[in-house]
């Protein structure tokens, strides 16, 4: 009966309006309260979420997307990739992916991202003959694959969620189906461009010298080699990776660009303490709420049932994925995490599931969610930047969304693409 006080208390909360983070941290503590658990309990957890080290990189991590936002590295970056596939219909939806993807390699937010080549690429593309939904459609999709390829915020949350799960292993993990994302998103975009006409006059443009596009660019190139070779040489933890990600990103921008000024660096340093302290608040309060659910053995349940009714391992995945993707188009991850992990980790138990596998399925279907109207945060930011409405990109989305359900059904019936890489690097 507690366990359905507390989620009951939860929805109420969240159609009252109440943000996720205290909705969680209210509904844990009703369950508290009536379990007479302790009132101590509550502060003792909130603490506990967030005295975690492998949280000490998400607010570098916030700061280097932060950084190389302001940089001028992905306008860099768009001149070498149009200066290697050169001009055409369909190329810089193609560039605009694939800019999209190496970035995440850099700050692993997705919304950062989303800016950061929409700033670019929307202009480019609009000059190009474009529509302004469709651009905003590819770049705000091209975005979401940033949470898959390390370093990746959302990664590290789950870590901190997991047992079993450690960052490295979901870094390694994430590349080849990251890798894969990316190109799932490419032929939709390409075929779109082509088949509706769009970017004809692109072909008429000015194709970039390649080797001057290289020397621009190599200082953003070479960021994650530094950043993943760092890690893997064993010369920094992730944690230590994003500190030195950070202070590179700064030099380029100030030194090699200059691009960030002195006066910059206050704005910059504020934006990313202030979405890293919603982030690690929500963590914290949602700690709260995981404590009560696995105290209480709330969960307990729905693991049974699944039991009981004979879904299997697949049936259940099943049910998961719908219900993720359902979720996916209203909340970020970052909640999506907090609310969802503590409940499913008794099934990822039963199942006998690899925690790192399950690790990057819920996060293929957060990036899904993430550019799936009519809540997309990354479609919020790319609409807005190509100033237009987010329902007219549901035309262009469902194309993208369908390309990449079908590589997650890949990802389910081979596990192997996920697990392959860890396994390689020996983590």
């Amino acid at each position: 009966m507690t366990g359905l006080t507390i989620f009951v208390a939860f929805v109420m909360l969240m159609v009252l309006g109440v943000p996720i983070g205290v909705a969680l941290m209210l509904a844990g503590s009703i369950g508290i309260g009536a379990a007479n658990l302790g009132w101590l309990a509550i502060p003792n957890n909130f603490y506990a979420g967030i005295a975690k080290y492998p949280l000490l990189a998400l607010p570098m991590f916030v700061l280097v997307g932060a950084v190389f936002e302001r940089s001028g590295v992905a306008r860099t970056l768009v001149n070498f990739a149009v200066a290697i596939v050169g001009r055409g219909p369909g190329m810089l939806p193609l560039i605009a992916v694939a800019v999209a993807m190496f970035m995440g390699g850099i700050s692993g937010s997705g919304p950062a991202t989303a800016a950061a080549v929409g700033g670019v690429m929307l202009v480019a593309m609009n000059r190009a003959g474009y529509p302004a939904a469709f651009s905003a459609t590819v770049i705000g999709a091209a975005a979401s694959v940033d949470i898959l390829i390390p370093p990746s915020i959302a990664f590290i949350v789950y870590s901190v969620l997991v047992p079993g799960a450690s960052v490295p292993a979901l870094f390694a993990a994430g590349i080849i189906p990251g890798l894969l994302a990316g190109a799932a998103l490419m032929i939709p975009a390409v075929w779109l461009s082509r088949h509706h006409g769009f970017g004809a006059s692109e072909t008429y443009e000015e194709r970039p010298p390649l080797l001057r596009a290289l020397r621009d660019a190599s200082w953003g190139l070479f960021a994650p080699v530094l950043i993943l070779g760092g890690m893997r040489l064993g010369w920094f933890t992730p944690t230590e990776a994003a500190v030195v990600a950070a202070a590179y990103g700064l030099f380029v921008g100030m030194v090699v660009y200059r691009t960030i000024g002195v006066r910059d660096l206050m704005e910059i340093f504020v934006d990313a303490a202030e979405i890293s302290g919603i982030i690690l608040i929500v963590v914290a309060l949602a700690s709260i709420f995981a404590y009560a659910v696995n105290t209480l053995g709330i969960v307990d349940p729905i693991t049974r049932v699944a039991q009981e009714t004979g879904l299997g391992s697949y049936g259940a995945l099943a049910i998961i994925v719908f219900v993720l993707l359902l979720v996916g188009m209203v909340l970020d991850g970052v909640s999506i995490f907090l609310i969802f992990v503590p409940l499913l980790v008794p099934l990822m138990r039963l199942y006998s599931w690899d925690p790192v596998w399950f690790g990057v399925l819920m996060t293929f279907m957060v990036a899904i969610g993430q550019f799936t109207p009519p809540v997309a945060v990354n479609l919020m930011v790319t609409s807005r930047l190509a100033g237009v409405r987010i329902e007219h990109t549901a035309r262009w989305a469902i194309w993208f969304v369908f390309s990449m359900m079908v590589l997650l059904v890949v990802l389910i019936a081979v596990p192997a693409l996920t697990t392959w890489m860890p396994d390689a690097l020996g983590y």
